[in-house]
């Protein structure tokens, strides 16, 4: 696998944007997890730029892009299908350039609810690592966005707080229980944003290594499948 962090500059049909390689040291097996940002993120904010650190360290190599939108600095989401042109766009990229055994697609809130679209259409991957998704519009729990999840037949971990205004726990375990391939993981504490509240006894910090270590863990599982 190609060693070194990488920065590219990935066409989309007639437009580009960026995306940035972070290899992993000790990486489990050959498995490269691309993943986008959420409506108002971007591929360096704080949280892209943390949850990347940690799994790097964990042993898990991460692609982080820019949806078109974002590169040219609008605030305003692209429409779902431009939104999925442009992850097809990025993963191309990485088999092109890193070849990865194992692709893992995902990201946060509205970048893991367009790789569950990609995946639902049968686009090829391996698996997906949802962070915070967003089954439903904050103060809106009867406008589920659940309606394709049922045609996703790869193994997705799914992680939403217990104070997620954009994932009533309810609705979330009525939805994805009876799916066989999704294991849905509970941050207890920690809200939309995967912050905790001081009087939780938690951190920010323990929350962001309690999600890098069940990715590992259930990546390393993925991985050694035949």
């Amino acid at each position: 696998m190609t060693q070194g962090p990488m920065e590219w500059s990935v066409k989309v049909g007639e437009e580009t944007t960026s995306a940035v390689f972070d290899p992993a040291a000790a990486p489990i097996g050959d498995l490269v997890f691309v993943c986008a940002h959420g409506a108002g993120g971007h591929l360096a904010d704080r949280s892209m730029a943390a949850l990347s650190q940690e799994l790097v360290k964990v042993g898990i190599p991460l692609v982080r892009f820019n949806f078109l939108y974002r590169e040219k600095k609008m605030g305003r989401p692209d429409p779902m299908p431009r939104l999925m042109d442009c992850f097809k766009a990025v993963v191309d990229r990485v088999t092109s350039d890193v070849h990865p055994g194992r692709l893992f697609l995902g990201g946060r809130s509205m970048g893991g609810r367009t790789a569950t679209r990609l995946a639902a259409d049968g686009f090829e991957c391996d698996g997906l690592i949802l962070l915070a998704y967003p089954l439903h519009p904050s103060g809106q729990p009867e406008k589920l966005r659940d309606a394709h999840l049922p045609r996703i037949h790869i193994p997705v971990l799914c992680f939403n707080g217990t104070r997620d205004s954009l994932c009533r726990r309810d609705l979330m375990e009525k939805t994805v229980g009876p799916l066989p391939n999704w294991t849905q993981h509970w941050l207890e504490g920690a809200d939309h944003g995967f912050h905790v509240l001081k009087s939780s006894g938690r951190t920010d910090a323990d929350v962001l290594a309690e999600t890098g270590e069940a990715v590992r863990g259930w990546a390393a599982g993925v991985a050694s499948r035949t």
